[in-house]
């Protein structure tokens, strides 16, 4: 098992409520497998506490599960005891908390409140008529995005106001990710963050000891592997009709990213995709892109595949699945897979680009402060062609910006990518004024960009200096 990697500003963050006086309420949740338990578990070392993981059962077996943990946790003395309801529960977690520093942790909080529709009440009266005064720590976490906003945090809940921070737990950055595989190379790091999408669970799995491709194959191309059913098991975890979720992941997967042809190509009506895409907007699987100035156009919107696991899975296991379920999964990945995942890399890479150009235009090192980062796309007048920019960061304030240009090719970038980026900056809104260009290569830049750097305005991001 690997050990505790990462989210150091998060642990920080517990540690510091922790330390303040009186009840404290902490929401926190986030996709499945992104890592909320383990830094529960993490934060919980060596401090008293109550850590109940709610399972998917009646009330009646929440409430004697978290019973025992209870008591185990706080009067171990008293092990067999029980209670009738929660509310005698949450009365006596009160009583102990008077006169000490109770942590108290229900993990997977929706599983209990799906199955008892008073519990978010009942917590409400004992949080603002007893626990109030006391000393608790209470933390709520759940993996249903949309019932944690909608049902905990939202101006609807009971719960509405008694919370005194919250954290929506995001997935490992790519730098972040590459701590789980330190032996790789910087070109492997890349591809194990774009086939997990920095999910803390996936990466876990990941086994520097071995080449990349025999965990690929182990993981993604073998019926026995963790991520070869990953995404069907979250979406049964999370919907009811699951295929006709699956219907339209598919159809994003393959370049429909409009409400309207989604709809045509799965045959449903554009009520039933807006909802359920809206739904999977709210899981993380989805996500809904404005092209960066042009946010108010509402026909630049598309809907991409936000989740890089799915994303790779979609791509390159889904038209696979008859050759692994017979067992040929390597003869497959051999094949078909491998010689295309430099093809695959190329968005994710843009996904890199964008991070380091937030982080980079934060801390000083471009030519104007970054305070939103995007991509833009829409018609070269001038040429009378559909376009893009890979990378836009702009200055909302100072009204500038910096564009870029990604290239995961396993050549130089030369002249002639320099060339179409600088005629593209006047794409952009008028009202930003560009000031720097971007060029982002995995394998490095001609001597002619070289050359041409400072007086050409050029910042240039090999691999090596984007983990840097």
């Amino acid at each position: 098992m690997k050990e505790f990697i990462g989210r150091q500003r998060e642990l920080d963050a517990l540690d510091g409520i922790c330390k303040k006086e009186g009840f404290q309420m902490m929401v926190l949740y986030g996709r499945r497998r992104v890592g909320k338990s383990t830094l529960l578990q993490k934060f919980i070392e060596g401090k008293k506490s109550i850590f109940y993981t709610a399972v998917r059962s009646s009330s009646q077996r929440n409430l004697k599960l978290l019973s025992d943990y209870v008591v185990a946790a706080l009067a171990p003395e008293m092990q067999g005891i029980s209670f009738d309801s929660y509310e005698q529960l949450f009365h006596w977690i009160g009583e102990k908390a008077k006169n000490e520093r109770i942590i108290f942790i229900i993990d997977e909080f929706p599983y209990m409140a799906e199955q008892d529709k008073s519990l978010l009440s009942v917590l409400q009266k004992y949080i603002d008529r007893e626990w109030i005064t006391g000393n608790i720590f209470f933390i709520l976490s759940g993996s249903s995005i949309s019932f944690m906003e909608d049902e905990v945090l939202s101006e609807k809940s009971p719960l509405f106001g008694r919370r005194t921070s919250q954290l929506k737990l995001k997935a490992f950055n790519y730098r972040e990710a590459a701590e789980f595989v330190p032996k790789y190379s910087f070109e492997d790091k890349a591809v194990v963050y774009g086939v997990t999408g920095g999910i803390a669970k996936y990466l876990a799995m990941f086994d520097d000891g071995l080449s990349l491709d025999d965990n690929l194959k182990n993981l993604f191309f073998s019926d026995t592997g963790y991520l070869y059913e990953e995404p069907n098991n979250l979406l049964t975890q999370e919907f009811k009709n699951v295929s006709l979720y699956n219907a339209i992941i598919e159809a994003v997967a393959s370049g429909r990213n409009r409400i309207v042809t989604i709809a045509d190509l799965t045959h449903m009506e554009k009520t039933q995709v807006s909802h359920a895409v809206a739904n999977l907007v709210s899981t993380g699987i989805l996500s809904k892109d404005y092209a960066i100035t042009d946010e108010s156009n509402k026909r630049k919107v598309q809907y991409v595949l936000a989740d890089n696991m799915f994303r790779f899975w979609y791509q390159f296991v889904s038209p696979g699945v008859s050759m692994i379920d017979y067992g040929r999964g390597d003869v497959y990945y051999e094949n078909v897979v491998k010689n295309n995942i430099a093809h695959y890399m190329g968005s994710v890479f843009e996904d890199m680009c964008r991070y380091f150009t937030m982080d980079a235009g934060c801390t000083g090192e471009l030519a104007c402060m970054v305070m939103k980062v995007g991509k833009w796309w829409g018609t070269n007048p001038a040429k009378k062609e559909e376009t893009d920019i890979d990378v836009v960061g702009i200055d909302t304030i100072g009204k500038q910006a910096v564009i870029g240009e990604c290239k995961y090719k396993n050549e130089l970038l030369d002249k002639s990518v320099f060339e179409q980026l600088e005629e593209r900056k006047d794409l952009l809104n008028k009202k930003y004024q560009v000031v720097q260009f971007l060029l982002f290569s995995k394998s490095g830049f001609s001597d002619w960009i070289k050359t041409n750097a400072q007086t050409k305005n050029i910042f240039m991001v090999d691999l090596p200096r984007l983990y840097k």
